[in-house]
């Protein structure tokens, strides 16, 4: 098995963290390689790794597993590393809630031992794809979590014209629009009021940030469908995102969302799922009374 182990953020409290799992592999006999940021960072734990450090380093060493160390922002920004190149991701959580990444640092050996048995399930998750008429993101116009259209100068509120497959839904007065995959209704669609969706739900959520027009509240529609968008406010620019990557836009740019191609996949050891996850996450069910 070759193993690319993915980090942005190493800080030294988490240090033991990363020694322990280049320790577990290494052991194991895995053949694996670290990311350029855990290289730069760790030099003393990593002087006789070989380093990855672009997508086509990626294509060469065509790892069989990604394993991420941090938070959910962390595999945000593995995702866009990856890109088309067919790599479950397996995250360990060194951040706080950690959805995606969510094996904790206790947990790092168990992990390691049930990857290498094979005792996993790869499950996929859609994206979302962006399309501009000036390819404003480049290559990296997709995101697993999430894309916004939020204010930017001003405090006065934006008016965001919506349209389903070109038909006009309605027109948010708001401080932005999120439209969210069901991977991202735990993330900031959640904090607007946006409902949880089980990641195999084929569906896009619509959450308004904010909103003036009291009566709109959050949609959720088929990932079969595509969304557009017209903006208008007393700012020249808005601020788009795409996961953890932003563009400053005027509102005359053409904008459209729909279902992305490709997806991404994320590796469940055995005895862990979703329902777990977010039970554990959002503490359902805990009262001092039971």
């Amino acid at each position: 098995m070759r193993v690319i182990i993915y980090s942005t953020n190493c800080k030294q409290k988490n240090k033991p963290y990363y020694e322990q799992l280049f320790k577990e592999l290494s052991n194991a006999g895995v053949d694996y390689r670290v990311y350029l940021e855990i290289a730069t960072q760790l030099p003393d734990l990593t002087s006789d790794i070989d380093v990855v450090q672009s997508h086509s380093d990626l294509e060469t060493y065509k790892p069989d597993v990604m394993i991420t160390l941090g938070g959910d922002g962390t595999i945000l920004s593995a995702t866009a590393l990856i890109k088309h190149l067919s790599i479950p991701i397996l995250g360990i959580n060194l951040g706080r809630l950690g959805f995606l990444a969510n094996i904790q640092q206790e947990r790092i050996a168990t992990a390691v031992q049930l990857l290498l048995a094979k005792r996993y399930t790869v499950h996929e998750r859609f994206m979302i794809e962006l399309n501009t008429d000036n390819k404003l993101f480049g290559s990296e116009n997709f995101a697993l979590n999430d894309f916004t259209l939020v204010k930017r100068d001003n405090s006065s509120m934006i008016i965001i014209h919506t349209y389903i497959d070109g038909e006009f839904l309605v027109s948010y007065w708001a401080d932005g629009l999120i439209v969210s995959t069901p991977t991202g209704s735990t993330a900031y669609s959640l904090s607007c009021g946006g409902p949880i969706m089980f990641p195999s739900s084929e569906n896009f959520i619509l959450t308004p940030v904010a909103p003036h027009n009291l009566n709109v509240r959050p949609v959720v529609i088929s990932s079969e469908h595509k969304i557009s968008f017209e903006i208008e406010g007393r700012s020249d620019t808005y601020l788009c995102t795409l996961d953890n990557r932003h563009e400053i836009i005027k509102g005359e740019q053409k904008l459209e969302l729909r279902k992305n191609k490709i997806s991404s996949k994320f590796i469940t050891i055995d005895g862990d799922s979703y329902m777990r996850t977010i039970r554990n996450k959002l503490n359902w069910g805990l009262d001092k009374r039971n």
